[in-house]
């Protein structure tokens, strides 16, 4: 199996979700198999719809069912959810299944004090060599990003959020 690195994709534009999500559907064309987490997520996303129809992918979500949470309401149930999403994904290095693991907003878990950077560079220090590990999330901290092997910033430019359009079935969500 080759050498696996550790991609960041942060920033405040859209896309790095939808980013990490195409890499695991060029990885399943690959025969790999992947692991998603994410992080701050509890109800049903549409993408994840296809997801359940291919083989050689699985998904688990830690969060709550609030959609939406602020860093000054963070409920002790929202720290348990990722806590557990961490020590999940030891377990999942270590059952060697999957050679790509995608962490869906650890970074802005870290942001809101669901999990400590320390937590996120054990992560990083401790994945198996051949597993290629892919954090998303805006407020990527300075050490993960210094850290990982390839950082994509998200910028964005212009979005018509601004003109009150929201989020659509099939494009945002």
């Amino acid at each position: 199996m080759m050498k696996g690195y550790v991609q960041v994709y942060t920033g405040n534009g859209k896309g790095k979700t939808t980013a990490a999500l195409g890499l695991a559907v060029r990885a399943l064309g690959n025969g790999f198999s992947v692991y998603i987490g994410q992080f701050m997520k509890g109800q049903e996303y549409h993408e994840l719809k296809t997801f359940e129809k291919l083989d050689n992918i699985d998904v688990e979500m830690y969060g709550t069912d609030t959609c939406l949470i602020s860093r000054e309401h963070v409920q002790q149930c929202d720290i348990d959810h990722a806590k557990a999403g961490v020590e999940r994904v030891k377990e999942i290095f270590k059952s060697k299944k999957y050679q790509v693991v995608i962490l869906d907003e650890i970074c802005v878990a870290n942001f809101f004090g669901l999990v400590s950077e320390k937590e996120i560079l054990d992560l990083m220090e401790n994945k198996p060599e051949d597993v290629e590990l892919v954090l998303t999330g805006r407020y990527a901290p300075k050490s993960v990003i210094d850290k990982a092997d390839l950082v994509t910033e998200m910028k964005e430019i212009k979005h018509y959020y601004s003109k009150g359009v929201m989020s659509r079935d099939g494009i945002e969500r």
